[in-house]
């Protein structure tokens, strides 16, 4: 891909969290190694990721912050995405912006992943990419791309974009497909050896990297009131999580606690951890590479086919939507867990997936041409 020029449109919010920029970010290294030249193009919502693009190697244009209310009318206007406010802007003038961005530039490829974006807008900017390609979750929209991916698993996944992309686009879709860091798959035989003797000492709660209601520490206030004991907890948060000061505090009762905010060493903590304490997203995969059981909270509304699915499998227990949990209910729930639980969600979730994804993924921008 040496010379090649990919284009990435995507958002970080503390209403959106950072798991689209995440993902964006790991394929974008992958593609730089490869000999390609990348740069995001993202608005500034308050907790914007563009600092950490850079600190990554990458361009990263910045689209300025504008407030949009979006009247009731064009909420439920039949073509308008569910997640429509999540832009920042309308999709018009958020599509000039960006042509405005590319700017004497033709982007080999144009990698959208954005939940307010359809096939409007990728018509709009049409000029300035040769190839699409949509990362996409909700299957609520249609595109114009020559590459779709979704790496979720919910039921009727493989005609879940039927009728809604182009006769010719490639879909790949399954948690096989999943954006992961390297670092998870190389990490993957020293953890699931570990977990052959599955213990329950060392617990690691994430919540997301923004999490702006704090579950983070609700879930703390649940480990607090539990009788269960141990040896080590993890807590990992974002750098724009807003209750930094509280949570110093109240983990200042933990002598067996170590905060961890916007680590790199998401994989190593996942391999040592026994049990995971997390919200739905992109994490369910990390969490399934490495084979570490969890307890799962649903934060949005998109979490949740892909938390009950991965309930049904068996990979993890989904506990329900963090506005019904309260931290008695948490202490519950671990009080609750058994190591004999332990192998069985293991298996299911080293099954799941096994970090290939990003290979999978570049062998398609590639032209199947090995890197």
């Amino acid at each position: 891909m040496t010379g090649q020029e990919i284009s990435f449109r995507v958002d970080a919010s503390l209403q959106i969290g950072t798991g689209h920029v995440m993902r964006c970010l790991t394929l974008a290294d992958a593609l730089k190694a490869a000999g390609a030249s990348c740069r995001f193009i993202c608005r500034e919502h308050p907790g914007h990721l563009l600092g950490l693009i850079r600190q990554r190697g990458h361009a990263a244009i910045a689209l300025p912050e504008i407030v949009v209310d979006l009247s009731p009318a064009a909420r439920e206007h039949p073509f308008q995405p569910a997640h429509a406010d999540w832009l920042g802007a309308d999709w018009p003038t958020d599509a000039g912006q960006t042509q405005m961005a590319l700017q004497g530039l033709v982007s080999d490829w144009l990698i959208v992943d954005h939940y307010a974006l359809d096939a409007r807008w990728e018509s709009a900017v049409k000029t300035k990419y040769r190839k699409l390609m949509v990362i996409d979750d909700l299957a609520d929209r249609e595109h114009i791309c020559d590459l779709l991916l979704d790496q979720n698993l919910v039921e009727g996944m493989a005609n879940r974009y039927r009728g809604k992309v182009p006769g010719h686009c490639v879909c790949l879709v399954g948690p096989q497909y999943a954006l992961l860091r390297p670092e998870f798959r190389a990490l993957r035989p020293a953890s699931l050896a570990r977990r052959k003797m599955p213990d329950l000492n060392r617990l690691l709660i994430f919540m997301g990297g923004s999490d702006p209601d704090n579950e983070t520490g609700k879930v703390l206030d649940g480990v607090s009131l539990s009788r269960k004991l141990w040896e080590h907890i993890d807590v990992v948060v974002g750098e724009n999580y807003s209750a930094l000061q509280t949570l110093k505090e109240t983990l200042a009762k933990f002598p067996s606690a170590t905060l961890h905010i916007q680590t790199p060493d998401m994989a190593k903590l996942m391999a040592a951890a026994d049990l995971a304490i997390t919200a739905g997203g992109s994490v369910t995969w990390e969490k399934c590479i490495l084979g570490l059981p969890s307890l799962v909270v649903i934060l949005g509304e998109n979490q949740r086919p892909i938390a009950m699915m991965m309930h049904q499998l068996g990979t993890q227990r989904t506990l329900g939507m963090a506005s019904e949990l309260t931290p008695a209910c948490y202490a519950k729930y671990l009080e609750g867990m058994v190591i004999g639980e332990l192998p069985s969600m293991i298996d299911c979730a080293s099954n799941v997936c096994d970090g290939s994804g990003v290979e999978e993924v570049l062998k398609i921008l590639c032209n199947g041409k090995r890197i």
